[in-house]
């Protein structure tokens, strides 16, 4: 069995130069490689409450704008420099506290949240004893015990019965759900879970700036993706709505592709 583990990592700013050349060739090679799709207002949505979440989290604790991991990750004798942009993070002398922003429809993608969040703490042990990490989960339609009844008692009823909130902690004992920030950061061997509503985004950023029109995304699923482009494709100004997001971020989200939070460089 291959064993991989974790070196020389850093935080950095999305301003990194090195960073930023990895962005800029990461989208190059991506545009290139096959035709995208735009994205989904689902997608648009996250990354709106993302937005949103950090800056009520900056109203409470003292994030740092070095949200950027770079590390290497080694398997065997072979070695590869990787990129991880984590939502929100403070730093103190000692200790770190990672926060994972998820809007999602489904329990179940808190396993992968809580496998992103795992690794980044391993990595970040690297650089401080004590790595404390959050979940916010903005719920954008989790069955509740009642709605999965009566799907499983349909004639269209999955193998599977879908987890619901409830059952997140027996099914990955390391998730804790708290009520509050000041809840949190009880425990570093542990992951806080921390649940937001759609209202409570609205009520944070305004239904106004938010996209909720997920019914477009039906739409966007029925429709092929437009053909490449036969000429090269350059890298761009940053528009104006890109002003907080990390150049990784800003530029996915112009190419139609999901935010890859962890990439090779």
């Amino acid at each position: 069995m291959t064993q991989m583990r974790y070196a020389r990592p850093r935080l950095i700013t999305a301003d990194d130069q090195r960073y930023r050349a990895f962005v800029a060739q990461f989208i190059l090679q991506r545009q290139n490689q096959r035709a995208m799709r735009p994205p989904r207002r689902r997608d648009i949505f996250g990354g709106q409450a993302e937005a949103a979440l950090r800056d009520w989290l900056a109203d409470q604790l003292p994030l740092t704008e070095r949200r950027i991991l770079e590390y290497e990750e080694r398997r065997g004798k072979r070695a590869s420099t990787k990129y991880r942009e984590l939502d929100a993070l403070v730093l103190g002398d000692r200790n770190a506290w990672v926060f994972e922003i998820k809007a999602s429809r489904t329990a179940g993608s808190l396993r992968r949240a809580a496998g992103q969040l795992q690794e980044t703490r391993a990595i970040l042990r690297l650089l401080y004893p004590k790595v404390y990490t959050t979940i916010l989960l903005v719920d954008t339609g989790i069955p509740t015990a009642a709605e999965v009844a009566a799907l499983m008692a349909g004639p269209e009823a999955p193998r599977t019965p879908p987890l619901t909130l409830d059952e997140v902690p027996a099914a990955q004992p390391e998730i804790h759900p708290v009520e509050s920030i000041a809840a949190c950061r009880q425990d570093d061997q542990r992951i806080d879970l921390l649940r937001f509503s759609v209202d409570d985004i609205i009520a944070l950023a305004g239904a106004e700036n938010l996209a909720l029109d997920w019914e477009a995304d039906e739409v966007i699923a029925d429709t092929p993706p437009p053909p490449p482009d036969s000429g090269p494709v350059y890298s761009t100004e940053e528009s104006e709505g890109d002003a907080d997001e990390s150049p990784l971020a800003a530029a996915l989200r112009r190419a139609g592709l999901k935010d890859m939070k962890d990439r090779d460089g």
